[in-house]
């Protein structure tokens, strides 16, 4: 049974844009511990991702994507030109881990954070209740409420994309 994820970017580093341009890309540089692990341990490969915005205006949702490969050790961390470059990681011991991610879908709009604060069903949504972990746990019933926002966006999406 595939798990659901909220992944949080910034638009002016990485984008919903740049992942459509992309097709798919390597979640790298996430420094925290709790994020890590989700990472390592848990996203699997078909899991589905909530594409946000953070530092934007409106934060929100901005698309969908999917786990596309499993954790793996994040090769910046042992590059010292990297700003993400971590002297205690090796290779041996590898400290921090990503994953790639393939896009799924962009939305019209942004369902912004203050439609996603009025939804009845999203109370206890980890980005609601300002979580600041760049990855975080969706629950499938979260995950549905979320699609059924995007639907009532004014450009519908095509059968069976969401």
């Amino acid at each position: 049974m595939p798990r659901y994820w909220l992944m949080k970017s910034e638009p002016g580093t990485y984008s919903i844009a740049d992942l459509e341009r992309d097709g798919s890309t390597g979640w790298e540089g996430v420094r925290n511990y709790q994020a890590r692990n989700f990472m390592r341990d848990i996203m699997q490969p078909g899991d589905g991702v909530l594409f946000y915005h953070s530092s934007a205006e409106p934060p929100g949702v901005a698309g969908l994507a999917r786990i596309a490969r499993a954790g793996y050790p994040d090769p910046t961390a042992l590059d010292p030109r990297s700003p993400y470059f971590d002297p205690k990681a090796t290779d041996q011991e590898p400290r921090w881990y990503q994953v790639d991610i393939a896009f799924e879908q962009r939305f019209p709009e942004i369902i912004p954070i203050a439609t996603l604060r009025e939804a009845p069903g999203l109370e206890a949504m980890l980005v609601i209740n300002r979580s600041r972990l760049s990855v975080q746990p969706v629950t499938p019933e979260e995950w549905e409420i979320v699609l059924e926002l995007a639907n009532q966006l004014p450009f519908r999406a095509p059968s069976g994309t969401v």
